[in-house]
């Protein structure tokens, strides 16, 4: 705690040091937001010392860990006490703090909600330079509930104090087919509802949608002893065997990074899925962060816009989304963005919150499935881009659902404030950043300032 204290300070220091104007930005080595920006009046703000595992405590099973933390090296800290997060988001360095802010999900989520729900408390520099710490039943209860959503524009995450979920050393797997979306929904219902499959408890639970006739509700139960343990994280690519298995074994830790190792299917588009190029990739390059330093590099210097020039092909827009619909309209929305997207695969992941979050106003309680896809469409000819994304944005609301807001987003200004309660969030944004030194959520989310 003693280093912890002086790296607050340093960042306290930082904060106080930029330029007058100059909208914060944290100084990351990675990311996983997928919100391209023009440079601009920008300043990084410096959060060197403050990626640690401060303690886990097997004993209370709650672990003390320092914002810019990835859940790489928290997962590495807490599975030799035999332990893990509640919610382990897919991608490695993935940030606690910014799992938090920004929201995050996993196979567990039916059952254990989203990251923020475990955080008991958090240390957070706020919009006016304070350093608060804030708990659901302290004085800064506003600041700890509306946080989470929030990506920044409350306050940076110094420190947080999570509760901790024993594990077992492995994890057996069952892949389910089904060939109708509407008897898919219906069955990850029922088994995320009793959390038991085939009279089995059940320990997670998610789901890959391939094509129409073909889509696949994956369980996952903890285990003492495996037969065997697979290993996806060489030739061997995850995503593909759940069409071709029925029944998986892996260590916890390969579990928890299963879709890691080819960024979910995204890897293909460099290649590594081919196996003459990926037998000559050192494997520590098959990881998320490399694939998302080379899209940058790619938005950066437009390559793969020229190649489809060059080759008369149609102009493409990304799609990258990840958004929640009930899940008795998971069908509904399955049928529309196969019909007016047509991109595949299609993770799908059931959760349920189990409190209040104002600003991602999910009904606590209610199941919903989380569908993800990333990757490019052909626009139709005389649409510009936004227009998928546009479509995709007025279907999840159409059907009471929710978008993340990691990506590129498009509502209008007053569309916004009511999807994400704007009515909770700027009194919060007032009583932590009178001056507005940060972006506010709109600013942040929609316009990428």
């Amino acid at each position: 705690m003693t280093a912890h204290r002086r790296a607050v300070e340093q960042i306290k220091e930082s904060y106080t040091a930029l330029p007058e104007g100059a909208a914060p930005r944290l100084a990351k080595p990675t990311t996983n937001l997928f919100r391209f920006r023009e440079p601009g009046r920008a300043a990084k703000l410096s959060a060197r010392d403050l990626d640690k595992v401060i303690q886990v405590d097997p004993e209370t099973r709650t672990a003390e860990v320092q914002g810019m933390t990835t859940y790489e090296n928290l997962v590495d800290a807490t599975l030799p006490a035999g332990l893990m997060p509640y919610v382990v988001p897919q991608l490695k360095t993935i940030t606690l703090g910014g799992a938090v802010t920004g929201l995050g999900i996993e196979s567990s989520s039916f059952r254990l909600g989203l990251p923020h729900e475990s955080v008991e408390e958090m240390e957070i520099l706020t919009g006016d330079g304070r350093v608060v710490v804030a708990r659901a039943d302290n004085e800064h209860s506003e600041l700890f509930k509306a946080f989470p959503n929030s990506y920044g524009t409350l306050g940076y995450a110094l420190r947080l104090r999570i509760k901790l979920l024993p594990v077992k050393p492995f994890v057996r797997l069952t892949h389910i087919p089904f060939s109708d979306a509407g008897k898919c929904m219906l069955a990850m219902q029922e088994i995320c509802e009793s959390g038991h499959y085939e009279g089995e408890k059940v320990d997670f639970v998610d789901g890959t949608f391939f094509e129409p006739g073909e889509m696949y509700i994956t369980v996952g139960r903890f285990a003492d002893r495996a037969p065997y343990a697979s290993d996806y994280t060489g030739m061997r690519i995850y995503y593909q065997s759940i069409r071709t298995r029925t029944r998986d074994w892996l260590t916890v830790r390969d579990y928890l990074w299963r879709w890691d190792t080819d960024w979910f299917w995204c890897s293909r588009a460099f290649g590594v899925q081919q196996p003459l190029v990926r037998s000559l990739v050192p494997r520590r390059w098959l990881r998320s962060d490399v694939y998302r330093k080379m899209v940058g590099l790619d938005q950066k210097y437009g390559m793969t816009a020229r190649v489809d020039r060059w080759r008369g092909n149609p102009v493409q827009e990304s799609v990258i989304q990840d958004v929640e619909i009930p899940i008795e309209k998971g069908a509904d929305f399955l049928d529309f963005f196969h019909d007016k997207v047509g991109m595949t695969p299609v993770w799908m992941c059931p959760l349920k919150a189990t409190g209040d979050w104002p600003l991602y106003p999910l009904e606590p309680g209610k199941l919903y499935v989380n569908f993800g896809f990333w990757g490019m469409v052909a626009l139709p000819r005389g649409q510009f881009d936004g227009y998928h994304n546009r479509l995709i944005e007025n279907s999840v609301h159409e059907l009471g659902g929710h978008k993340s807001l990691y990506s590129t987003s498009f509502y209008p200004r007053e569309e916004f404030w009511r999807l994400y309660n704007g009515d909770a969030y700027w009194p919060v944004k007032h009583a932590y950043d009178s001056g507005g030194r940060l972006l506010d959520l709109y600013e942040k989310c929609v316009r990428g300032r």
